[in-house]
C-alpha cells in the first residue's frame, strides 16, 4: 500500500478531493470514493455488533470479517490492486453453510428485529447490500475483480444468517412480518 497517514488533519481535503492509495486525487463524490466509505461503514456497524454478547464462534467470524472488510477498503483505494482474495468468499460459503444448518427453514419473511445483536446484524446486513450496490455501479465505470462483489453478496446473507442465530441465542425466535397468508393460515 501507499503511504500511511502519520497526520488525520492534512487540509488536503478542503478543495472536496480525497487521495487514492496511489497518490491519484478524486472528488469526494466518486463513486470509488463512496464504495470506500460504504465499506467503512459497515465496517464500524460490525464493530458495534461486536460490543453485544454472542457465541464465541459468531465473534472470531466477525473479528475475521472486519480484517477483510479492510483488505477491501484498500483495495478500493488502489484501483488495479488486489487485497482480497477468494478464499475470503470461501469461508463465508463455510460459515453461511455452518450456521444455516442450525436453524429452522424460514415459513415466510422476518422482520429486522428481535434482540439488539440481531437487530444490529439486520442494519450490518442492510449496509453490506448498500455497499454490494455501489460496488457494482463502480463496475460500470472501473475494472475491478469480481471478488469485491462476491464477497459484499456473500456476507450480507450471512448477516441475514447470523441475525437469526443471535435472536436463538437465549431461547428467542425470528420475528415474522405478519402477512395476510399467515393470518389467513393461521385461522384455518
Amino acid at each position: 500500500m501507499a503511504n500511511r497517514l502519520t497526520q488525520i488533519a492534512t487540509r488536503t481535503g478542503d478543495n472536496g478531493s480525497t487521495g487514492l492509495g496511489d497518490n491519484t486525487r478524486v472528488s469526494k463524490n466518486s463513486l470509488r470514493v463512496h464504495a470506500m466509505g460504504d465499506v467503512d461503514e459497515l465496517n464500524s456497524h460490525i464493530g458495534l455488533l461486536l460490543c453485544e454478547a454472542m457465541p464465541e464462534g459468531v465473534r472470531s467470524l466477525l473479528v475475521e470479517v472486519q480484517h477483510q472488510l479492510f483488505n477491501l477498503g484498500g483495495e478500493l483505494s488502489i484501483p488495479g490492486f488486489e487485497l482480497l482474495k477468494p478464499e475470503a468468499v470461501l469461508a463465508l460459503d463455510q460459515a453461511l453453510a455452518e450456521h444455516n444448518a442450525t436453524l429452522p427453514r424460514l415459513a415466510e419473511f422476518i422482520l429486522p428485529a428481535g434482540t439488539r445483536a440481531a437487530s444490529q446484524a439486520h442494519v450490518c446486513r442492510t449496509v453490506a447490500r448498500r455497499a454490494e450496490r455501489t460496488v457494482v455501479a463502480l463496475e460500470q465505470q472501473d475494472a475491478l475483480k469480481d471478488t469485491p462483489r462476491h464477497y459484499l453478496n456473500r456476507l450480507s446473507d450471512l448477516l441475514f444468517v447470523l441475525a437469526r442465530v443471535l435472536n436463538r441465542m437465549d431461547g428467542g425466535d425470528d420475528v415474522y412480518w405478519k402477512s395476510e397468508r399467515m393470518a389467513r393460515d393461521a385461522a384455518a
